[in-house]
């Protein structure tokens, strides 16, 4: 199911019907409005369900789960109050499995491995340290990690979370020397030019919140010299 479905006005969606719609996050889109005043990812879809099918008044939609801003990759919304808290219970039983890709500085220590660390956030700066024992404030995070791919300067990874904790793979990948490209917060060592990093939700599978049946979506990949390679 990754055949984009609607790419108007920079929008991709790539998964739709009466309940759900999944769309590809771009980098420097934020997914629900916070301080910055900016328009939201969640707006711009409203505006086209609103368009779509010619609606009056307010638009409903549930925001389920979010990506970092300067991440890209799928996002998942409910477009029914009846879809919401079923999605979110999904979320919290862990039965949505999520996959990333991740373009990482260094080679991973082994190619494939499980990541267990208690993170800890920082607010005043945004940013999560990982430990390798419970500290003060800290939770629990697992991921699992295997690498796709050797590129000429990088590797691509595939990351499976276990838990879902604040800017977990960007802390955990850092942690082990491997910080994602692009990622200055995490320890990489420049920007990306467009303010992105080098992660994408790559794929989302789970049942239908409603239909019962088994959906499985996939983001392309942005357009970029490096992504391309990983194709």
């Amino acid at each position: 199911m990754s055949k984009i479905l609607s790419n108007k006005d920079n929008l991709q969606v790539l998964y739709e019907d009466n309940h759900i719609i999944a769309v590809n996050k771009r980098a420097g889109d934020i997914v629900q409005g916070d301080k910055t005043g900016d328009k939201p990812l969640s707006d711009v879809v409203k505006a086209y369900i609103k368009d779509k099918y010619n609606k009056p008044g307010n638009v409903y939609l549930g925001v389920v789960h979010r990506l970092d801003r300067p991440t890209t990759g799928l996002v998942l919304f409910a477009k029914t109050s009846k879809a919401l808290p079923r999605l979110n219970a999904l979320f919290v039983s862990k039965d949505i499995h999520k996959t990333y890709w991740a373009i990482v500085k260094n080679q991973p220590p082994k190619p494939a491995d499980t990541l267990i660390n208690w993170l800890r956030k920082n607010p005043k700066n945004n940013k999560s340290t990982a430990f390798p024992k419970e500290v003060k404030d800290s939770k629990k995070a697992i991921l699992h990690y295997e690498t796709l791919k050797q590129l000429d300067n990088y590797f691509l990874l595939e990351v499976n979370l276990e838990t879902g904790r604040h800017h977990q793979i960007r802390s955990q990948l850092s942690n082990i020397g491997c910080p994602i490209k692009g990622d200055l917060k995490y320890g990489f060592d420049r920007s990306n030019k467009d303010a992105s990093i080098h992660l994408h939700a790559r794929h989302i599978t789970f049942e239908h919140p409603v239909k019962k049946e088994p959906i499985s979506i996939t983001a392309p990949l942005p357009n970029d010299p490096i992504w391309n390679a990983c194709n």
